[in-house]
């Protein structure tokens, strides 16, 4: 819903409230962030111990538990954590592998955990449909499909509550590899997980009453922090060797921002997307990434030794004029690049192909909808778990046409199916690439194609603003 309400500058932490979570060792052992952000190394987020013996199998335990972290020099804060850490532990598999998760909830409320863009049967996708109760536990179950190599993440989909379950910490990585990845083995990769919370002096985390003047533009923008982290380090710092390559795998899991990422005097070797590598790669100077998106960048060291360059959020218009922030317009830091000191290493050649993509092909569509997207609703109404809202059958293949008539961006999300992009605008889309979000300008329209080939069920599909989410921007495609 629009508000009339103007919003003002988001509550300023002074320097001594930025703070850091604890990322969990790679042995597993947690690391107290008592004397506030540690500067310098960088830390990715750890990997899952697989406890599995059998060939092909990952065997992992996850929990959601409360737990207080310092964020802030002498300040504790409760979040909620997987694996007592936030971002929790990344998930590591190749194509083919069987995965089991061992889920314990020791949240104070329900929740699921939903395996964000994975193709996998509808009792294993954690939407609201299976939520997991306080104290009980449950075992997620699935083989990774062949060619969905690819960035994912995981988050929790209880419903009506999903922005404060991300919002409090839960969000974690998945890395799924393929037997023939044709970019070179010996690139250096990283893992960034993006997103931004807001703080109270105290160092509580920052959610406002609902009818609060920052809980109104939190509903209508979706909530926005000013304290920016990347694995749960506010400004961490990436070594680079002059020469070297290295492979970024980004995903952005904040409730609202959209990220226009820039990286000064760089450009980033576009590769990949939701669903795995491009069909070749795409020099450009800035990406923008919403919400639930995922992105695979190449960048290269060009700087001369001993220099510094910084990763950065410019200033994206997605809002509405009446709750648009005051500053809005302002660029964010999010990281350092440095470049060491080291001998300049000679390069490694990026192959011009990367793989093949086959298109989906729009004269066996067997059926053309219409998606609307308004503030708060879709086609008009609000979610609602009883009723069915697209009624369709496995093997069919439809083109959804996805309309934002209002004056905000709505990224849209498809659980259990990766889709297509044909055209935004009447424009047809430069390549082709598998997707499971989308984001839909304010007052623009896009064009997917869909084939539903197994797995029936109840499937979400919604605004991925969570707070969007959270108040009924959701409806439910049913695949029988």
């Amino acid at each position: 819903m629009a508000h009339r309400l103007s919003i003002v500058a988001l509550l300023a932490l002074s320097g001594s409230l930025v703070g850091v979570s604890s990322p969990l060792e790679t042995d597993g052992t947690s690391r107290s962030r008592v004397d506030g952000p540690r500067s310098g190394d960088w830390v990715g987020p750890a990997r899952f111990v697989n406890i599995s013996k059998l060939p092909k199998t990952v065997e992992v335990s996850l929990t959601a538990s409360v737990v207080t972290l310092s964020l802030m020099p002498g300040v504790k804060s409760e979040v909620f954590a997987y694996n007592g850490q936030t971002p929790g532990p990344t998930l590591d598999v190749r194509e083919g592998d069987h995965v089991i998760v061992h889920f314990k909830n020791d949240l104070p409320e329900p929740t699921t955990v939903h395996w964000h863009g994975i193709h996998l049967p509808f009792d294993s996708d954690g939407s609201p449909y299976h939520p997991i109760a306080p104290g009980a536990t449950h075992e997620y179950e699935f083989t990774v499909p062949a060619g969905t190599a690819g960035t994912y993440w995981y988050h929790p989909h209880p419903d009506h509550r999903t922005g404060f379950a991300i919002g409090k910490g839960l969000y974690g990585g998945i890395i799924v590899r393929s037997a023939d990845d044709p970019l070179p083995a010996s690139m250096p990769e990283k893992f960034l997980i993006l997103s931004d919370n807001r703080f109270l002096q105290d160092g509580a985390l920052d959610f406002p009453h609902p009818q609060s003047h920052h809980g109104i533009a939190d509903e209508s923008n979706g909530r926005e922090g000013n304290v920016m982290f990347v694995n749960g380090e506010v400004m961490p710092t990436i070594a680079i060797r002059s020469g070297e390559v290295q492979r970024w795998r980004v995903v952005n899991a904040s409730a609202g921002r959209i990220y226009r990422l820039s990286l000064s005097g760089h450009t980033f070797l576009h590769v990949g997307s939701d669903g795995g590598l491009f069909e070749k790669p795409i020099e450009v100077k800035e990406i923008l990434l919403t919400t639930g998106e995922r992105v695979e960048l190449l960048v290269r060291g060009s700087d001369a030794p001993g220099a510094k360059s910084v990763l950065q959020t410019l200033p994206y218009d997605r809002y509405v004029p009446q709750t648009r922030p005051a500053d809005w317009e302002t660029t964010r830091d999010l990281l350092t690049l440095q470049t060491t000191n080291d001998a300049p290493v000679t390069p490694v050649t990026i192959p011009s192909s990367l793989r093949q993509i086959p298109p989906l092909d729009t004269a066996k569509s067997t059926a053309v909808r219409t998606v609307v997207f308004s503030q708060g609703l879709i086609n008009g109404k609000t979610m609602d778990m009883a009723r069915v809202d697209v009624s369709t059958k496995v093997g069919a293949t439809e083109i959804w046409e996805i309309e934002n008539v209002v004056g905000m961006d709505h990224p849209f999300h498809l659980h259990g199916f990766q889709f297509q992009v044909l055209d935004r605008d009447g424009v047809p889309e430069k390549y082709r690439a598998w997707k499971d979000m989308l984001n839909i300008p304010k007052h623009s329209t896009a064009r997917i194609i869909v084939r539903y080939d197994d797995f029936p069920g109840k499937w979400m599909f919604h605004c991925h603003i969570l707070d969007h989410e959270d108040h009924g921007m959701m409806g439910v495609l049913e695949v029988k």
